[in-house]
């Protein structure tokens, strides 16, 4: 079932004709196609710095540092109380396994 099936090449049936023979042909030069005109070159996009729009940027570079700061200074934060409340459960565990140890 889980064998592969390859597939048989089918017989020809009937008369197979050869292959065609290609004769070569000659290429006759004509006249070369005319150079395109150069295009002119388009201007490039020139941005302007108003004073309002460095207030912009420098607004949105100031938000875009902020929040990515609130963001990883909360990890750090998750990270260390997470460390802390294992160092707790540890120092617990290590208590009881020991007064359990001194009972027997």
């Amino acid at each position: 079932m889980f064998q592969p099936k390859i597939p048989t090449m089918p017989q020809p049936s009937g008369l197979v004709t050869p292959p065609a023979v290609v004769q070569p042909t000659t290429i006759t030069p004509g006249t070369p196609a005319p150079a395109p005109a150069a295009a002119p070159e388009p201007s490039r996009l020139v941005v302007q710095l108003t004073p309002g729009t460095a207030v912009a940027l420098v607004g949105a570079g100031t938000a875009v540092v902020l929040v990515v700061g609130t963001v990883l200074v909360s990890l750090l934060l998750a990270v260390a109380v997470t460390s802390a409340l294992v160092a707790v459960c540890a120092v617990v565990l290590r208590s009881l396994i020991a007064s359990n140890a001194k009972r027997r």
